[in-house]
């Protein structure tokens, strides 16, 4: 019989944390949230100064049952549940479930799962941090009476399966605001001149223009530019070369917010996938022999802090592996008010010397990436920067100003270990002041400016940190809930709204502003904040939000009219009656239905052609298509009779080297128009990112 009960989340932490404890104690997962919300009904007595009424959660009665039953056995009960908002509510509900008198010493946290770290943590128990507690119910039920109250009149005015949320619909909203910008962008176009110069014989080098002698010039239009070329001769002249040292500093460990940027950009790991494998390497990995252990700190954290510890580890590292030239001093980065998990470190790995490639057999591929990007940040954090000689020379010629710039990297520093920084360096040509150059080819370009780009997952999760908006816990499953309600869809790695977002959002605009309202819910992210830190009752910002919500909940229901979705009819015929198919809208978006319905009942899902014949079928269209993971392609509509599929969006233009299909892609940031057909190669640049 084990003398204490420990009680953590997960069945995985369970396991990794008996381990280390050994035969005194009994470890046992709640399996997450053991009480809730009911979620037939509000569950929130709004008279009663907003109790809410928890339930068990259904299907956890067995899960109750046995803690119980154990914790009638021990002589104490610790309760380890994560270390954050979300845990401290688990631990608090585990106590009213198991009558424990909250001024018990009963709950322990640590950052980390090994050994040392929980065995620290059983001799330091602690009660309940009620602020914490009050936080997280105040955003529940903040959440509810939002989603509750909205939700249903969304099925009544428009249809029924709508949902709105008080961040899902403020990240909607963002994403349809960033797709009118799209739409209503007016490109403007503007030139560049591109001159090939060489001394001799020496290598070419390229210089842009920048101006005359009266400064920087912008060119708008072909005959500017044609005036110029008019004045310009073959024999070009160094005016100045200026060589100084830059700098590049290591990024910071990483927060939850930075890891699921990042994990994006470099790994094309959406916030969900991130955030699961990421909890996989903190609740353990077995290693050997039944040694498990937690590979890296706890993944959910606003700080950028790293213990003494930590940084003694990262140094005795450094110094082994290289030399005391690459070793730097951490400075950590200013907190913000808005920064309020910062009771736990950055993510960072628990031990140095378990180095991705000595773990690597031990994890899954998605593992290994993720644990790779996060040892590396953390190392490169504790060393030097990288240096650079930067030069910038400047080139005359009939009184107008060409630039020619680079860089070339002299010590590498933190670059040593960061395999994930692109390092650009442009071999400096050999000139000096009045040195003649010809001209080898002259390129005026003309261009136009670009839209701003749709929001991808990392970009979003940059917009909403910076604004204030939600926290990084939840955004993961914040753009999953958009995602498959269907107000918004991938398209490669973009965020576009569809239809169906569009008019919800305009439906809550023109209502409910305050809700969508960016400012305003950032200020409340900031009141929840200060329920954290006992500054305000958590009812009172309950109270302030509800008052004015609820008046414009009142008006919304009396004046929104019934709304008719627009069936829009399309050129497809049903294949039982003959009559025309519509587009209706689903819970999970468009489909096609026929337009004799109720009398028949005919419908297939909606397919989207891009008006370009199928280059292998002839007969077929191209259609867009998604994979079972959501992931954007193009296909034959004759399939399976036809198997012609694309990752790239073919483009009714045939390759004037092989006459294959050509398609249109965004290649290193750059927009190309490529073929198809691989072994043939054949592209061009339509729009290089400057």
């Amino acid at each position: 019989m084990g003398k204490s009960l420990v009680i953590v989340e997960s069945p995985a932490k369970a396991k990794t944390i008996g381990k280390f404890l050994g035969k005194n104690y009994k470890v046992l997962a709640s399996v997450g949230h053991v009480r809730d919300l009911p979620k037939s009904k509000m569950g929130i007595d709004i008279e009663d100064n907003y109790e809410p009424h928890y339930i068990t959660i259904r299907g956890k009665g067995p899960v109750i049952k046995e803690l119980k039953k154990e914790y009638k056995k021990v002589k104490k009960v610790l309760l380890a549940t994560d270390p954050d908002r979300e845990g401290e509510a688990i631990s608090w509900h585990l106590c009213n479930i198991l009558s424990i008198d909250e001024s018990e010493k009963c709950r322990i946290e640590f950052n980390e799962i090994t050994k040392d770290a929980i065995k620290k943590a059983v001799k330091k128990p602690r009660i309940i941090n009620k602020s914490l507690v009050d936080a997280q119910q105040a955003r529940r039920v903040l959440d509810r009476l939002v989603g509750y109250s909205i939700s249903p009149l969304l099925w009544r005015k428009v249809r029924k399966g709508l949902s709105a949320g008080r961040v899902q619909s403020v990240v909607t909203k963002m994403i349809c605001d960033r797709e009118k910008e799209i739409n209503d962008f007016q490109p403007q176009e503007y030139w560049t001149i591109e001159v090939g110069l060489s001394k001799g014989r020496s290598k070419k080098f390229i210089a842009k223009f920048y101006g005359d002698t009266e400064g920087k010039k912008e060119l708008n239009n072909k005959e500017e530019v044609d005036n110029i070329l008019e004045k310009l001769n073959e024999d070009f002249q160094v005016r100045d070369i200026k060589v100084r040292q830059k700098k590049r500093k290591p990024g910071n460990p990483f927060t939850t917010s930075s890891l699921q940027q990042e994990a994006s950009n470099r790994l094309g790991f959406s916030t969900k996938k991130t955030m699961s494998v990421a909890q996989q390497l903190y609740e353990g990995i077995d290693l050997q022999r039944g040694a498990t252990v937690g590979l890296i700190t706890y993944v959910r954290t606003d700080s950028t802090r790293i213990s003494e510890e930590a940084k003694k580890d990262a140094k005795e590292f450094i110094l082994e592996n290289y030399t005391k030239d690459y070793l730097g001093e951490y400075k950590e980065k200013k907190k913000t008010k808005k920064e309020i998990q910062d009771a736990h470190e950055a993510i960072r790995p628990t031990s140095v010397s378990r180095t991705p490639k000595s773990v690597e057999k031990y994890l899954t591929k998605d593992q290994n990436k993720l644990y790779k990007l996060i040892w590396e940040r953390f190392v490169a954090s504790q060393m030097q920067d990288a240096i650079f000689d930067s030069y910038s020379i400047e080139i005359i010629n009939n009184g107008y100003l060409f630039k020619a710039s680079g860089s070339k990297n002299v010590f590498d520093g933190f670059l040593k270990v960061y395999s994930y920084t692109t390092v650009k360096e442009e071999e400096m040509p050999k000139v000096e002041i009045e040195d003649e150059l010809k001209a080898k080819k002259i390129d005026p370009l003309q261009h136009f400016t670009q839209p701003p780009a749709r929001f991808t997952e990392a970009s979003l999760v940059k917009e909403l940190e910076e604004k204030g908006i939600g926290r990084p816990s939840t955004y993961a499953p914040t753009i999953s809930t958009i995602l498959s309600r269907g107000y918004v869809e991938r398209e490669s790695k973009a965020l576009k709204p569809t239809e169906l977002g569009i008019i919800v959002t305009d439906l809550l605009k023109e209502y409910f502003n305050d809700i969508l309202d960016e400012y305003f819910t950032a200020q409340l992210e900031e009141q929840l904040d200060k329920v954290e830190e006992t500054e305000i009752d958590w009812k009172k910002v309950i109270d302030d939000f509800y008052n004015p919500f609820s008046k414009t909940l009142e008006h919304a229901e009396e004046e929104i009219k019934k709304i008719e979705l627009i069936e829009e009819e399309t050129d497809e015929i049903c294949e039982d009656c003959g009559k025309n198919m519509v587009i209706k809208y689903g819970r999970y978006g468009r489909f096609l239905a026929c337009s004799g319905y109720p009398e028949c009942e005919h419908t297939r899902p909606f397919v989207k052609k891009i008006g370009v014949k199928c280059p292998k079928c002839d007969g077929g269209d191209i259609i867009e298509r998604r994979s079972k993971k959501g992931k954007l392609f193009y296909g034959c509509s004759s399939f399976p009779n036809c198997n012609f599929v694309s990752w790239s969006r073919p483009i009714d233009e045939k390759c004037e080297k092989c006459g294959s299909l050509m398609a249109e892609k965004i290649r290193k940031k750059d927009r190309v128009k490529e073929c198809l057909n691989k072994e043939c190669g054949y592209k061009i640049i339509l729009e290089k990112e400057e």
